[in-house]
């Protein structure tokens, strides 16, 4: 997958780690299918920025907790999920996740947090149904 785009350096690190910390389904189903100029515009874009996660001076968990407080804040309900499920995989515990949602909330407001709240327990639910929480916990980069 990614073949029709530009293979820079950038958009090759970007998809790695955009897979590592996403999934290989979820990021496939983003670039499939993308044949018009803007999308695919944007989704070059979007992955040659995930290469930013591999910079270093913050660990991959660091930055999955700066992301739940932001997308909360924006409340992006959407991209949350995404990436509370990218949070367990990068092995962010159930715990930290509420107290990430938790402090946030004090800066963000309580409606943000309770959205974020139910967000993140759906996300964890739904993972633990499938195996995918102990698996993605297990495997955590």
């Amino acid at each position: 997958m990614g073949d029709k785009f530009e293979q820079t350096d950038r958009f090759k690190d970007g998809l790695r780690i955009r897979k590592e910390v996403l999934g290989n389904a979820y990021v496939d189903k983003a670039l499939e299918g993308v044949n018009d100029p803007m999308r695919k515009s944007h989704q070059q874009y979007i992955t040659e920025e995930w290469s930013k996660w591999g910079r270093p001076g913050l660990t991959r968990k660091q930055r999955s907790l700066l992301n739940i407080g932001i997308l909360m804040t924006l409340n992006r309900s959407a991209e949350l999920k995404v990436h509370v499920r990218g949070a367990i995989r990068n092995g962010l515990t159930e715990e930290e996740i509420t107290e990430a949602i938790t402090h946030t909330m004090m800066y963000s407001g309580v409606p943000a947090g309770v959205q974020a709240s139910k967000d993140a327990a759906a996300v964890i639910k739904e993972m633990k149904d499938n195996g995918e929480f102990e698996e993605a916990a297990k495997n955590a980069t």
